[in-house]
């Protein structure tokens, strides 16, 4: 459907936010056009490739993460299985397969229509989103291709939490 308006003049590109935030985390960074920016940030289990687009045609800011677990084709069934049980107890976002690049990626989105300004909290957010996701589930992923387990069983492994202190 095309767009009823204009997009609106913003005060600021809503990657520019994005931009101050990892300059003021210290977290590696390249910007190669105004729309968009790559984020490395170290997780708990391994380091996150975080990704932020402008989409102006939508009006929305992009977020993708993607963490170094290649997935091999004996497991991708299985894999996508894990995606499926995982998506439906997400909030927000969802996990995918990044085809072309054959790993698991999360996904979400800033929707800012009708001009509005992204603010660092918001931003940051959607990045805190992610990163846990990635965070809570990563072992899952790795149970699947690693230890042969099935995706529920590896759900299952992970999301087990301890109580009290051994």
């Amino acid at each position: 459907m095309p767009s009823m308006h204009a997009e609106l003049e913003r005060t600021e590109h809503p990657v520019d936010v994005v931009e101050r935030i990892a300059a003021v985390n210290d977290w590696r960074f390249d910007r190669e056009d105004d729309d968009e920016i790559s984020i490395d940030v170290s997780g708990g289990w391994t380091d996150y490739h975080v990704a932020f687009t402008w989409l102006p045609d939508v009006e929305s800011l992009h977020v993708a993460c993607a963490f170094d677990l290649k997935i091999a084709e004996r497991r991708r069934g299985e894999v996508n299985q894990l995606v499926s049980l995982i998506n439906e107890q997400l909030w927000v976002g969802h996990f995918g397969l990044w085809e072309s690049e054959n790993v698991v990626i999360f996904r979400h989105a800033l929707v800012l229509s009708g001009g509005a300004e992204p603010t660092p909290q918001q931003c940051e957010a959607v990045l805190k989103a992610a990163i846990t996701a990635c965070e809570r589930y990563f072992q899952s992923f790795q149970f699947v291709m690693w230890a042969g387990k099935s995706a529920r069983e590896a759900l299952e492994s992970a999301m087990f939490e301890t109580a009290g202190e051994a």
